[in-house]
């Protein structure tokens, strides 16, 4: 007959049992915390039409091409109070268009993306307010209403005063 040691202590009380389960217990753990920032979380990267999108690149290039053809080049200056002012030169002279079309474009916040119409006043320059004050990093394109050409830059506002813009390199490939 076998005695029991009465110093022994239960199973629950010794810390070998709790050290060996506790490995599994964090990886369910983190397995629901993953699932539930899975769930909760946007996926602002993911486009909807992607192979729509994927299409239209030729498209851009062209546009981009077109730029390039004209001779365009601008510097884009933000304000203090979110206004923002765009100076556009050509080689063929003046503009035709009293208007054109701005996008700022976050790199990964879609909800801070943010579109605006400048227009041109008496001095040559194109004038418009942002809805929201820019900082950080953006991709910024100008283009004439027609979409026939489109200057596009990557924009460090926080290190950058102004914005220098020049057309793309014909044969050069632009995203977006």
């Amino acid at each position: 007959m076998k005695k029991i040691d009465p110093a022994s202590k239960p199973w629950y009380r010794e810390p070998w049992p709790w050290i060996l389960m506790a490995g599994p217990a964090i990886v369910v753990v983190a397995g629901i915390a993953t699932a539930w920032l899975a769930v909760r979380s946007n996926d602002g990267l993911v486009e909807d039409d992607y192979y729509k999108k994927g299409l239209a690149v030729s498209q851009q290039i062209a546009r981009d091409q077109e730029a390039a053809g004209l001779g365009l080049s601008g510097e884009l200056m933000l304000g203090a109070t979110s206004e923002v002012r765009l100076l556009l030169n050509a080689r063929q002279g003046g503009l035709v268009s009293e208007s054109v079309a701005l996008r700022v474009i976050h790199p990964t916040r879609s909800g801070n993306d943010q579109s605006i119409v400048l227009t041109r006043d008496a001095s040559g320059f194109y004038s418009g307010r942002l809805s929201s004050p820019l900082s950080g990093r953006w991709h910024v394109q100008v283009e004439d209403p027609q979409k026939r050409w489109r200057l596009a830059a990557e924009w460090n506002v926080d290190k950058q005063p102004a914005l220098h813009l020049q057309a793309a390199k014909v044969g050069a490939s632009v995203s977006n």
